[in-house]
């Protein structure tokens, strides 16, 4: 049985959530980040007590099938954006080879959803690893660029005072309290798009 879980984005989340199945009694045959495979189906009492240690842990149970699907797109662009091996990938082709579905299904539910598209939501995450990287200062621009598939660093450079309304270098001067967390990508546009702002790329 696979059990959904909301706002896992990292790899500390695995092993926290991983510790929350434990201390209710259940052993996970695996735990990827947004789902967890058990043996067999918890009782109703188990499966309130893992929801309650979750809910302490900044995690969420999720039974509603649209928004597992969501979680899904969301864990698996995550996983490649910030801990992808730098390899360019088509998320399109991606997404529905990995969730069996026709990316044009997958794309209208998570803008219905979301209030912002895949490609916007992408775009995000891979602004949120720029921000990353260059607050480690290990890598140069033009590095950066090339990891993250940009086609050159002035792409790059322009999508990020887009997203951000900073240059890469102001913003490597104002340091790490600029950056988000992953689970919080996403969400100022979904909240400008419920007051009827834009959201485009």
């Amino acid at each position: 049985m696979i059990i959904y879980i909301k706002n896992m984005v990292c790899p500390r989340c695995i092993t926290a959530v991983e510790d929350a199945f434990k201390a209710i009694g259940v052993e996970p045959l695996s735990v990827r980040l947004g789902e967890v495979t058990v043996k067999e189906a918890l009782p109703a009492e188990q499966l309130a007590k893992l929801a309650a240690r979750l809910q302490e842990l900044g995690f969420e149970l999720l039974d509603d099938v649209r928004r597992q699907q969501i979680e899904k797109i969301k864990a698996i662009v995550i996983r490649h954006v910030h801990q992808g091996d730098g390899e360019k990938v088509a998320f399109s082709a991606l997404l529905a080879a990995e969730l069996h579905r026709e990316y044009s299904q997958l794309s209208k539910l998570f803008s219905e959803t979301e209030g912002i598209t895949i490609e916007h939501y992408v775009i995000l995450q891979k602004i949120e690893k720029v921000k990353e990287l260059l607050v480690y200062n290990e890598m140069s621009l033009s590095e950066i660029a090339f990891q993250l598939g940009y086609s050159s660093v002035a792409h790059l450079s322009a999508q990020f005072k887009k997203v951000t309304g900073l240059t890469p270098s102001a913003f490597k001067g104002q340091g790490i309290r600029l950056r988000k967390p992953l689970d919080a990508v996403g969400a100022d546009a979904r909240n400008n798009t419920s007051k009827g702002g834009s959201n485009k790329v």
